[in-house]
């Protein structure tokens, strides 16, 4: 007999430890009945009974599908993000006008390379 109420007063604590954690540590804003610090208060003062009032009224039910989901989202995913970010299109004609600029540098006979690979005049 005297096992089975150690038995019993380990797990009576063990439920007062979770039950208090869990009033804890629950977002305030899914608590129902009591504010949170009220729910502290009784889960301290009547440690088994508090804590089976805390999970049967206290603590609110998870989100339903119905309710707001805020989700986070990167700058790789936002359209407004990625519609600001672009720049003039280079055309065609740019590209060759760039190229053929970098070309006649290179074809320079007076530059001359110097040994850090840089052209000088």
């Amino acid at each position: 007999m005297a096992r089975l109420l150690v038995g019993v007063a380990a797990l009576a604590a063990a439920f007062y430890v979770y039950a208090l954690v869990d009033c804890l540590l629950f977002p305030r804003f899914r608590v129902r009945g009591l504010p949170k610090i009220a729910w502290v208060f009784i889960v301290v003062l009547f440690p088994v009974i508090g804590g089976v009032l805390w999970f049967l009224v206290g603590r609110g039910r998870k989100r339903s599908a119905r309710g707001p989901v805020y989700r986070t989202i990167g700058p790789d995913d936002d359209p407004e993000f990625l519609g600001g970010l672009k720049a003039d299109p280079v055309t065609d004609a740019q590209l060759r006008d760039l190229e053929q600029q970098l070309a006649e540098v290179d074809d320079d006979p007076d530059s001359k390379k110097t040994d850090n690979g840089r052209t000088e005049r």
